[in-house]
């Protein structure tokens, strides 16, 4: 019997215990306990008002007394808390940064953190595509100069490759039997046709006729000009020599034959380049070759003096691909004004594709999760809020804004990264980056565990941030 009283005493002592405490609690009396606060669900301990110190280059580096940043060594700042910030806030910002998502920041915070903003503005991203390419002839302003008898090279006018030619001017003159004895011909086809003429015959007129005209034809097939052969009429006997002459004006790029050498016929002499225009070949990727189009204006950079930019235009794109290079060449027709650019001279060019209408954006404006992108927009004066985008091409410092994003919106250009640590320290950033790494859109988030909901302070979960 003793021992029953021993076991109930103490039983029926810690049942109105318990009773008087459930009373409590549901009353609300013990939530009101010095140092708790009821919260959504689970009880915290209020925020200690020992000063805190933090780095404003790593703001998950926090300490409890002055001194220096362990990463980077700058010195420690006082970290201002959640009544601090609201003391210089208006009631309308205080109720937006109370909503999920959004991260306020107060004057001296955003001066601290250099946080610029920038109007979203439609525009057009050139997309560039550099490419290599070598110098080559204008194969159009190519020819040769070739002999048109057979006989010996008496003089010769050009005497080193390099040289600069006129077609005005003969590079030669050859003696050739040949042509001194068809000379010899047309004067007497001449001489013939002026005693015929006056015959009261027709038909022997018109003889003297046809006989200078074969003649005259024969020498032409030689190739002596219409000029020549007046000359020689008028003269009344044959040029020894017969004067070569080059089809067009240009540089002499090879040369076949020295003085006093004997020729056959269609040899031949010389080959001339006109380099008033030349070719420049270029190398693009496979990739990039969707871009490329008959037409698109090329901006040519010579190695020589790379200050100076030529410009000409694609005029034909190779059905041929490079198995080894993995290119395709292009052609681009351009003027060489002054000779600069020398055949086989190795050139950069740049061809700038303009892509589809977008918003552009600095690139900076952008934190790349490596599975996401997200932009901070300034939703109202010193609050921002996270933003998904989807983005498109980059060029250089800019790039486009698929969606996401309308025009006006005010983005942050730099800074963003600051705004995303004090999120997460917060933890504002619970429905945006708490889930890194978690369930993909359009899916319910696992639970989270208790120690997932409340991390330790000054935690900072950067498992994906691409810094």
């Amino acid at each position: 019997m003793a021992l029953n009283k021993k076991i109930t005493i103490p039983l029926t002592i810690l049942t109105l215990a318990v009773v008087a405490a459930s009373w409590l609690y549901r009353s609300g009396k013990l939530s009101k306990a010095p140092g708790l606060h009821k919260g959504d669900g689970h009880a915290t301990q209020e925020q200690s008002a020992t000063p805190l110190y933090t780095c404003p280059m790593h703001p998950f580096i926090i300490k409890d007394k002055p001194g220096t940043c362990p990463i980077c060594g700058m010195e420690l700042i006082k970290k201002l808390n959640d009544a601090q910030n609201a003391a210089t806030m208006t009631p309308e910002q205080k109720q937006q940064a109370d909503m999920l998502g959004r991260v306020a920041l107060s004057p001296t915070q955003r001066i601290m953190a250099n946080v610029a903003t920038v109007e979203a503005k439609p525009g057009i991203l050139n997309k560039e595509i550099n490419a290599v390419g070598i110098v080559q002839y204008d194969q159009s302003r190519q020819a040769k100069v070739t002999a048109w008898i057979a006989g010996r090279i008496d003089k010769l006018n050009v005497s080193t490759v390099g040289a600069f030619v006129s077609k005005d001017k003969p590079v030669a003159e050859v003696y050739s039997p040949d042509l001194l004895a068809t000379q010899q011909e047309y004067l007497l086809a001449v001489k013939s046709r002026d005693q015929l003429k006056n015959s009261p015959i027709p038909s022997i007129a018109q003889n003297g006729d046809g006989l200078v005209a074969s003649a005259k034809q024969r020498l032409m097939l030689f190739g002596v000009k219409e000029s020549q052969i007046a000359e020689l009429e008028r003269a009344g006997k044959p040029t020894i020599r017969l004067p070569i002459y080059t089809p067009l004006s240009g540089v002499v790029i090879e040369k076949m034959v020295q003085q006093g050498q004997y020729v056959n016929t269609g040899e031949v002499l010389f080959n001339i380049a006109d380099l008033s225009r030349v070719w420049v070949e270029i190398d693009i990727f496979e990739n990039e070759v969707p871009f490329v189009r008959v037409g698109q204006q090329v901006e040519i950079r010579s190695s020589a003096d790379p200050r100076m930019a030529s410009r000409g235009r694609i005029s034909f794109v190779y059905p041929f691909h490079d198995p080894k290079t993995h290119t395709v060449k292009a052609r681009v027709e351009m003027a060489n004004p002054g000779s600069m650019l020398k055949p086989d001279m190795f050139v950069n060019a740049i061809i700038r594709v303009p892509v589809a209408k977008g918003i552009v954006l600095p690139i900076s404006a952008v934190i790349d999760t490596g599975k996401r992108q997200v932009v901070w927009v300034e939703s109202s004066p010193g609050t921002f809020e996270p933003r998904d985008v989807q983005a498109g091409e980059r060029v250089d410092d800019k790039i486009q804004i698929l969606s996401g994003l309308k025009p006006g919106d005010k983005v942050a250009v730099s800074g963003g990264y600051l705004i995303d640590s004090e999120s997460q320290l917060k933890g504002a950033g619970g429905q945006d980056h708490s889930q890194h790494g978690g369930a993909a859109p359009g899916q319910k988030a696992p639970a989270a565990s208790p120690a997932q909901q409340a991390p330790a302070k000054g935690s900072l979960k950067m498992d994906d941030m691409k810094m």
